[in-house]
């Protein structure tokens, strides 16, 4: 019988080896996670906390290859059937065994309504255990993108969440308060010791943790995770020494911090595309002068946007030249990429979107409300600011609504938006990812549950339904191309750049950056 629970602030024995200087790492990000529950809220800043606790069957090294986690082994067994061999001995935090049921529980977990994590499983029909190391994931087609997806699909301890109610994940857009949000028990290298929202988490390395004999060079017995939303704090606490690390350094800064003894810098293209989000979707948008109509309907306006936005201004003032503008919604290092559909990105042009605000009947322009957050991408409420200056040569008035990650999330999950800026990176390197969560008409399913705009196209639809099933590279490929041509002619998104990422680093810290912008404590040692 599993026995135990692992709450934050409990008393952990998670000693050292023999071997193992202890050696605490502070990281100072943007923002804070916004729930400690593996299935409730997909987005960066939460599962780069969670990931530290929680495993999946698979997981990336730092080139982003797949390699085996609590899994060592699997293999297609049929062409709707998925084995994975589990790893043996290992443990949960609270000294549970891991095993197969734990795996079946966290599958249908990550599949209820109120998870975020549905993508990841939309074609699973089901988990089933055959022994006590061994569980066949069953899907109701063929589906090659398994192993990556799998990768994201952390591992819960079934018997602990049944005995803190927590079978099911919150449902983080309602704000539902669960004991999962503050608590967490997984079988990771470090353990959860301490959680203060938005304040100060402390992370302690779990002793017993399988993978340490890999690691050994690894010193890393305690990680202080303090979020600092300001930059000009943030970066002078990295200077002064009060924290060792941090993954969002101004571009505004680099610079002078590349001057600076005792920094390091490490930089490379993150795999994430920064753009604008229209509500088209309704009859009359919830934040506008505009009543009885919705302006951002009309592809005109959408169109005279996307020429108003001057990127290369964006690129260049704002960025500091560490952006790389772009006109399709996935980045360089997404299997599908295709430089050639950035090429045909309309240059500004102010008397071009001009004509097309006068073409669809609002010569003078109109007014509206802009959500943006302010700490979670880089230079996210700065570059909202150059929006709206750009925005106003054409009539669009844009009152700007920035706010923090933990207020803006929420916000624009309820469709409580009429026009956003957001980021967005793809933990499957596949188009699929981007195209189903982003683009596909909003079902109740994982289709859509990130289109915010309303946007529908059942030939769009139709095209990335069919990419689930499609085995042959090429033709899948072609669809995926096509899929992303239809965006580029509706509009819901107007693509601005992919980011590049700089992280600094006091000298005596060791650890490698990833295009996924998420730290692996475990990779990192301390001098």
């Amino acid at each position: 019988m599993k026995r135990g629970l692992v709450c934050a602030g409990a008393a952990l024995a998670v000693g050292l080896s023999g071997a193992v200087e202890a050696k605490t790492l502070r990281w100072a990000p943007q923002g804070d996670a916004a729930t400690m529950d593996p299935h409730s809220h997909n987005a960066g800043p939460t599962t780069d906390l969670t990931a530290q606790i929680y495993e999946a069957l698979l997981q990336r090294d730092p080139q982003l290859k797949i390699l085996p986690q609590l899994a060592t082994e699997f293999q297609s067994t049929s062409p709707t059937t998925w084995r994975f061999k589990l790893r043996p001995g290992v443990k949960f935090h609270n000294g549970a065994a891991f095993n197969a049921d734990d795996v079946v529980f966290s599958v249908e977990r990550a599949m209820a309504d109120s998870s975020q994590y549905k993508t990841f499983t939309n074609s699973v029909v089901r988990a089933v255990k055959i022994d006590d190391l061994t569980v066949d994931i069953v899907t109701d087609k063929p589906n090659p993108l398994i192993p990556a997806q799998f990768t994201e699909v952390r591992i819960m301890d079934k018997e602990w969440s049944e005995a803190n109610n927590a079978t099911k994940p919150q449902n983080f857009n309602a704000r539902e308060e669960t004991f999962t949000v503050r608590n967490a028990n997984g079988t990771g290298p470090y353990v959860l010791g301490s959680r203060q929202p938005d304040v100060r988490t402390v992370l302690t390395r779990n002793a017993d943790w399988w993978g340490w004999k890999d690691l050994p060079r690894s010193n890393v017995t305690e990680v202080v995770v303090t979020p600092i939303a300001n930059a000009a704090t943030r970066l002078a606490a990295l200077l002064s020494g009060e924290i060792d690390a941090t993954p969002n350094v101004p571009v505004q800064d680099v610079e002078r911090l590349r001057r600076s003894q005792g920094v390091k810098l490490l930089q490379t293209n993150e795999v994430r595309v920064i753009f604008l989000g229209f509500d088209m979707g309704r009859s009359e948008l919830l934040y506008s002068d505009v009543k009885g109509k919705n302006p951002f309907a009309d592809l005109n306006v959408r169109r005279a946007v996307a020429y108003a936005v001057d990127v290369e201004a964006i690129r260049t003032r704002v960025m500091r030249g560490l952006s790389v503008n772009t006109w399709q919604m996935i980045s360089p290092g997404v299997a599908q990429f295709d430089a050639s559909l950035d090429a045909i990105r309309p240059k500004a042009n102010i008397a071009e979107a001009k004509r097309y605000m006068t073409a669809a009947g609002y010569p003078n322009g109109f007014s509206v409300t802009m959500d943006c957050p302010n700490n979670r991408y880089i230079n996210d409420e700065q570059i909202c600011q150059a929006v709206v200056g750009m925005l106003a040569q054409i009539g669009i008035r844009v009152t700007l609504n920035a706010m923090p990650l933990a207020t803006y999330f929420p916000k624009i999950g309820n469709r409580d938006t009429s026009f956003f800026l957001l980021g967005w990176g793809v933990p499957t390197y596949d188009a699929h990812y981007s195209l189903q969560l982003l683009l596909q008409t909003t079902d109740g399913t994982a289709n859509g549950q990130w289109n915010y705009t309303g946007y529908s196209s059942a030939r769009f639809d139709a095209l990335v339904n069919r990419m689930t099933t499609e085995l042959d590279t090429r033709a899948r490929d072609a669809m995926v191309k096509e899929a992303l041509q239809i965006a580029q002619n509706d509009l819901p998104y107007i693509p601005l750049h992919h980011q590049v990422l700089v992280w600094g680093l006091r000298q005596p810290v060791d650890m490698p950056i990833t295009p996924n912008n998420q730290p692996r404590f475990q990779w990192a040692t301390v001098r």
